[in-house]
């Protein structure tokens, strides 16, 4: 059995933008049959979260990467566009898998 991993799909209110990001990653997770399951929150929601991978839009993106307790962090330019987020889901699987 394959582990699953945990990802917080977040941004900076927890409003709009990471709630439909949330249907994009949930749609592209499905359609490829990834290892991943999502959550979504705010900025608040990171205290707590203690999952593999944070995917959020590029502008705070770069802001969570200085952080060392977050381990990875995914970050999305266009919300709505499925291939960069497949792109960006496939870089994580990669860095976990070690390859």
């Amino acid at each position: 059995m394959s582990e699953t991993y945990r990802a917080l799909v977040c941004c900076r209110a927890g409003m709009g933008s990471s709630a439909m990001l949330k249907v994009k990653c949930d749609q592209v997770i499905n359609e490829e049959g990834y290892p991943i399951t999502c959550e979504q929150g705010n900025l608040d929601a990171l205290m707590n979260f203690d999952g593999d991978l944070v995917i959020t839009m590029s502008d705070l993106a770069e802001e969570l990467r200085e952080d060392a307790k977050i381990a990875h962090v995914a970050s999305i330019r266009n919300i709505v566009d499925k291939k960069e987020i497949k792109e960006q889901l496939e870089e994580f699987l990669a860095s976990v898998k070690g390859e």
